[in-house]
């Protein structure tokens, strides 16, 4: 069992920052690709941005290229998404996402809870 908690959301104006946070534990052998994905009201969630272990095949969606930032720090299991200039067309739910094997070398893939992410004046 693996288990991701995620923090790092709230509220904040156009044009601001929020860095998010999500750290995995439990039975995790290796970490491979580690991803934040986001939900809008009555929208589909699509990803926000994804890292491969070793900081190889970093993605980001067209809306957040040269805004948002994903980062992980493998000595702490941990994907950060470092938001700067905000807008309101951010506001959602941001979901992290990371996938790999268990020390038995069982393929894993969770969900973390969500954290909400509000951009408004």
């Amino acid at each position: 069992q693996v288990q991701l908690v995620e923090s790092g959301g709230g509220l904040v104006q156009p044009g601001g920052s929020l860095r998010l946070s999500c750290a995995a534990s439990g039975n995790i052998l290796r970490i491979d690709t580690m991803g934040w994905y986001r939900q809008a009201p009555e929208k589909q969630r699509e990803l926000v941005a994804s890292i491969a272990r070793g900081d190889t095949h970093i993605n980001y969606a067209d809306s957040v290229k040269g805004r948002f930032t994903i980062s992980r720090d493998n000595a702490k299991n941990t994907v950060y998404l470092q938001m700067n200039s905000l807008k309101p067309e951010d506001t959602a739910v941001y979901y992290c996402n990371v996938e790999g094997y268990t020390a038995s070398w069982r393929y894993y893939n969770y969900w973390g809870q969500g954290t909400q992410v509000t951009v408004s004046s």
